[in-house]
């Protein structure tokens, strides 16, 4: 009798992502991709020691130089594809948050990747979903602009996490 090797466990990517509004208009941040350059909400990989709210307003000052308080969950969201350059299977678990935008950093650099920060109206959004570099940058927007919020209460963090 062979021995099976033990499953793999299956991980998915835990990502924040800040819905930053002003004036009607939102920041994305255009980055190089292996499909090109693609638009998306500030966005990121949650850190090991930092609550969801705080990778964020982390994410959110290293990808388009801008402060952000999240003051409300907008939604979670789970999405998966197959990154091109090596067709590996992926899935991501977003938590979405929208807050207060706050000063501009001009003089921090931005991400590896990140071209530029860019304000956009929600119809110039809509109208170009092929730069998209996923589908839940146009869902987190229209469930924002839907008004929907949850406290920040709604995602409990144990002490542990940051300790």
């Amino acid at each position: 009798m062979t021995q099976q090797p033990p499953p793999v466990r299956w991980k998915p990517n835990v990502t924040v992502a800040a819905v930053m509004e002003r004036d009607g208009r939102f920041l994305l941040v255009e980055e190089e991709t292996a499909d090109g350059l693609k638009l998306n909400n500030p966005a990121g990989h949650l850190d090991p020691g930092e609550t969801p709210a705080q990778g964020c307003a982390r994410e959110a000052m290293e990808e388009s130089a801008h402060e952000f308080t999240p003051t409300a969950l907008v939604g979670i969201y789970i999405s998966r594809f197959t990154r091109s350059r090596d067709n590996e299977d992926i899935t991501y678990l977003r938590f979405a948050f929208s807050g207060e935008v706050g000063a501009e950093h001009p003089e921090l650099p931005l991400d590896e990747g990140i071209v530029r920060a860019i304000w956009m109206t929600a119809d110039e959004i809509r109208a170009c979903p092929e730069r998209h570099r996923s589908p839940l940058l146009l869902r987190c927007l229209e469930d924002y602009l839907a008004g929907q919020r949850f406290p920040l209460t709604a995602v409990y963090s144990d002490p542990s996490v940051t300790e």
